[in-house]
């Protein structure tokens, strides 16, 4: 099936013949599942007929995780998993689960942590073996098909555990048992003070000691975006004047629009790099990445009004608009990284074909610019040969280059912008990447807050336009009473929603409101709050991903702070939390904020930059925090805007009150005997649980917050 002409995931569509093989997936809703409907592997879904059957004819389980657009999934598939030899082996010795992580966070979270545990690793795809009662034995990642180089197959393995689990059930069990008991353990309760400046310092002092001063990013290959650790950055130097944190943020957000992890042609980022110096990517675009590098350049552009980042944030779009955006306003998911069964296929050039496409003077140009080369710049992942095709990307700015040449940048960039379209629309005529359609709440929530960041900073509706939208597709499609659902596909809604869902929907809403003032959302994130606490919060502060009857089906109810490819539910909550109680003077709201830092203590202490996200939060209640309160009878109420939006103050909040929204001059009304005109005429500045005396000018309100 065909969508705005690129592939999408269905049952019905298998190329002219139907396959041999049909399993129990067929009736799935997720991409990823369909995927493997025709795979001669038995798959089930996760469900209790898989686990019945498998206590029926007391066989182990295989639990395979993944996604539609992983690359390493799809070549264990047509490795193993399309392979008949394979096949047999694996349904003689398992009852075979697949799980698609998008769908099934909490499935793939409980099982990522005891792969983790035992093996020190973790990755998609994840394949785990399971006694008949879901209890973890063993856990491994991708396995080939025949054993190699030391790394045993997945024939021999099915093997081994077929005799292992016949001769010898009992040592399986007990084995079985000992790694639950060590996993309880590794995720038991902890708790301690962690707001408090030692915290921060230990984070960023890691960040620092992890920073790669010569590509940028942290640590060595692979190389993550990991937007959060650069948002901490900027905060840190607008809190603290710390002008090396800009330096790192900036050399960072920098390379990577340099280097080949972002799409010269088409826009928006790849996943990752598996390079040190951002050159080669795992292809798949993921819709996370894109909504948070929205943020981060939006922030990057507030901290330092330099329009380079300006200009990222509305390439990015263009690229999310034509890709990702439902006709319906939602986000989907991802495009995949392969495309006719060659990961980046589609995003790589020959020398040739650039030849053909622009002619041999414009080639030799852009070749030079975008520094690709006749024999090919891009080398295998596996095996480090010349693939005999290039990777596009830059070493340094048009500006730069412009001068090395001699010649004007602007004339430079015009030429280059032309060569630009003629390949992008030379590269649309290729197999596209497929598309995973499927809707998520917690993805939404992370674009819609985007959105309206952007919207605040470049005073561009079209943001805003596309923010409600989103907003409305998820408050009708995946919200009912007080519920939030987690996935919208083919018609559908399902899954009840996990803590992410809330608390980044949440997010959402706090950044639409501020951009709106329309206290409808105000009150759906204050709903938010409510059923997050209901269903998900701990007797001891920081939430469970899971309710507390979903999470009963797994070996473990996780309860995570730390950062993964995007911040965790608790460390968003917590600044959600913070937020709320700025704008509500809500002193429970503060206190819950709190508690859910203090909550992870000790897992902050053992690894701080792995939770920048919440050290963000930990920040913003550190540090003296305002309100801004103007009525639309302001006089100058587009500069107090321009002021307030167009620069970046991380820990001021910004309320323009209309006499028409009664509801809200009735909740924030200070002082209560005031005249009503004279409230929507002056600018109240609040702190802590007082507000200062009204001003009158941009200049006064300047001098009570200290704007730099």
């Amino acid at each position: 099936m065909k969508l705005n002409g690129r592939t999408i995931f269905e049952k019905k569509e298998f190329g002219e013949q139907m396959p041999d093989y049909t399993n129990s997936l067929i009736n799935e809703k997720s991409p990823y599942l369909l995927q493997h409907a025709h795979n001669p592997v038995n798959w089930y879904p996760w469900g209790e007929e898989a686990f019945r059957k498998a206590k029926t004819e007391n066989k182990l389980i295989f639990l395979s995780i993944g996604y539609s657009t992983c690359h390493w999934c799809h070549v264990m598939e047509r490795e193993s998993f399309e392979n008949d030899e394979v096949a047999k082996v694996m349904n003689d010795v398992f009852v075979s689960i697949k799980v698609d992580r998008e769908e099934r966070p909490d499935i793939d979270g409980a099982y990522m942590s005891v792969s983790q545990m035992m093996t020190g690793t973790g990755g998609w795809p994840l394949n785990v073996i399971m006694t008949p009662d879901r209890v973890p034995v063993f856990a491994l990642t991708y396995i080939p098909k025949e054993s190699r180089r030391g790394q045993i197959g997945i024939i021999e393995l099915s093997g081994q555990l077929k005799e292992l689990w016949t001769e010898g059930k009992e040592e399986v069990e007990r084995r079985a048992q000992e790694v639950l008991s060590n996993l309880h353990k590794v995720t038991g309760k902890k708790s301690g003070n962690a707001v408090n400046r030692d915290t921060v310092d230990k984070v960023i002092t890691q960040m620092k000691e992890s920073y790669d001063d010569i590509n940028g990013g942290f640590g060595r290959a692979p190389k993550f975006p990991s937007p959060q650790n650069l948002m901490f950055l900027l905060r840190t130097y607008s809190i603290n004047g710390d002008q090396e944190a800009l330096n790192m943020a900036e050399k960072t957000l920098k390379s990577m629009r340099l280097g080949g992890i972002f799409d010269h042609l088409g826009f928006g980022f790849h996943r990752y790099s598996t390079d040190a110096g951002w050159l080669l990517p795992h292809f798949e675009k993921m819709i996370y990445d894109q909504a948070f590098l929205i943020m981060t350049y939006t922030e990057a552009f507030l901290a330092t009004q330099d329009t380079f980042y300006r200009d990222i944030v509305y390439e990015i779009m263009q690229f999310v608009n034509r890709e990702l955006r439902s006709e319906d306003g939602a986000f989907y998911s991802a495009l995949d990284a392969d495309s006719e069964n060659e990961e980046g296929k589609y995003y790589t050039w020959r020398a040739s074909e650039i030849a053909l496409v622009l002619g041999t003077e414009d080639a030799e140009l852009f070749m030079q610019v975008y520094n690709a080369e006749k024999a090919g710049n891009y080398l295998d992942e596996a095996t480090g040969r010349n693939t005999g095709k290039n990777i596009l990307y830059l070493t340094e700015s048009i500006d730069k280059v412009a001068a090395s040449l001699g010649t004007d940048a602007g004339s430079l960039a015009e030429r280059l912008e032309k060569c630009r379209k003629l390949l992008f629309e030379y590269r649309q005529e290729r197999v596209k990447p497929a598309l995973d359609d499927k809707i998520l709440t917690d993805m939404n929530g992370l674009m819609i807050a985007a959105l309206a960041k952007a919207h605040r900073a470049f005073n561009d509706t079209e943001f805003l336009e596309s923010a409600e939208s989103a907003c409305r597709f998820v408050i009708n499609r995946l919200y009912s009473n007080g519920h939030l659902l987690h996935r919208y596909r083919d018609g559908e809604s399902a899954i009840n929603g996990y803590l992410d869902d809330y608390s980044f929907f949440t997010f959402g809403l706090i950044e639409l409101f501020l951009s709106t003032m329309n206290a409808e959302y105000l009150d759906m994130s204050l709903k938010m709050v409510k059923s997050l606490n209901e269903y998900f919060l701990d007797d001891e502060n920081g939430a469970y991903f899971t309710s507390p009857s979903d999470g009963e089906k797994l070996p473990i109810r996780m309860k995570e702070g730390h950062d993964g490819a995007i911040p965790s539910g608790n460390s968003i909550q917590m600044l959600n939390l913070l937020r709320l109680s700025l704008i509500t003077s809500g002193d429970e709201l503060r206190s819950a904020g709190i508690g859910i830092a203090d909550s992870f203590n000790s897992d902050i202490l053992r690894g701080p930059m792995y939770h920048s996200f919440m050290a963000i939060g930990i920040q913003y209640a550190l540090t003296k925090t305002f309100l801004v309160r103007a009525g639309s009878g302001f006089s100058d109420l587009n500069g107090l805007k321009r002021r307030l939006w167009n620069t970046f103050n991380p820990t001021v909040e910004t309320l323009i009150l209309d006499p028409e929204n009664r509801k809200l001059l009735a909740d924030l009304e200070e002082p209560a005997t005031m005249e009503s005109d004279d409230r929507l005429s002056r600018i109240f500045v609040c702190t802590g649980n007082s507000c200062l005396p009204p001003v009158d000018s941009l200049e006064e309100m300047e001098r009570l917050i200290k704007i730099k």
